[in-house]
């Protein structure tokens, strides 16, 4: 039986994949033969990612994008259509969140900001794909959410108001294109050791609060998340779609 987390022949496009999540899903899909897309907005850092995977024998190449621009996304898409050919999974894990603190106290142009980069910058990057992944009959579209996505938050609650949009988003997409075999889903990582989160878990008390609440008693790393987005790109996940896969170390359910 062949492996059915095999991703030979794949094209792979990974935003905010210079660091973190992002990163661990491309050295990972390159690692099972996906030709990956290291993209963000910085290019040195992604160039740093993509000679580390061109290093251990996998095919990467570099396409700086600023996913707030709906231009750089349109280029991020045609330009690996041009040097790679169509995506055939689309994992969209960029995001911001440049706001701590109550709601009450946001500025409107904070909240915009986090809508605009945590939802539409997906239906941007999703509808770009979507031609050529309807055309073939397959794809598979990731996005990473949060449990933010369904737990209450009093310091990053607009945060956790995108998230949980994604998740919509994903249930309907999954339902308009599950007809040409399109799948969308979601993966809703607990706090994950990533310089994005590091506000989170820097405070040593903190952090031991929150390993306390854990029932690995543990926070997650970047590798902890890539594998369930290469179990959502290929065969073994083929019958998995408009899903949350929520990777959190337990917390979620307490105990």
């Amino acid at each position: 039986m062949s492996n059915p987390f095999d991703l030979s022949g794949q094209v792979a496009v990974i935003t905010g994949s210079s660091k973190g999540i992002g990163r661990a899903a491309a050295e990972i899909m390159a690692s099972l033969g996906a030709k990956v897309v290291v993209s963000s907005r910085k290019a040195d850092a992604c160039e740093a990612v993509a000679a580390g995977i061109k290093k251990a024998g996998g095919e990467a190449i570099v396409i700086p994008c600023n996913i707030s621009d709906k231009s750089q996304c349109q280029n991020l898409i045609a330009e690996t259509r041009k040097q790679l050919g169509p995506v055939d999974v689309l994992v969209c894990n960029a995001a911001t969140n440049p706001y701590y603190g109550p709601t009450e106290k946001m500025p409107d142009e904070a909240f915009t900001k986090i809508m605009q980069n945590n939802i539409l910058s997906n239906i941007w990057l999703i509808n770009l794909c979507l031609p050529d992944m309807r055309a073939r009959k397959d794809g598979s579209v990731i996005i990473v959410s949060s449990i933010g996505g369904v737990r209450a938050s009093t310091v990053i609650g607009a945060y956790c108001i995108s998230k949980a949009a994604d998740m919509q988003l994903a249930r309907n997409l999954a339902a308009e294109y599950g007809p040409d075999n399109i799948r969308v889903n979601t993966i809703a990582p607990g706090l994950i050791t990533t310089d994005f989160a590091r506000a989170l878990y820097e405070d040593p008390k903190r952090r031991a609060a929150r390993e306390q609440a854990t029932p690995l008693r543990r926070l997650g790393a970047p590798d902890d998340i890539a594998g369930l987005a290469v179990l959502l790109a290929g065969k073994a996940g083929a019958f998995i779609t408009g899903q949350t896969l929520i990777a959190d170390g337990g917390t979620t359910i307490g105990g």
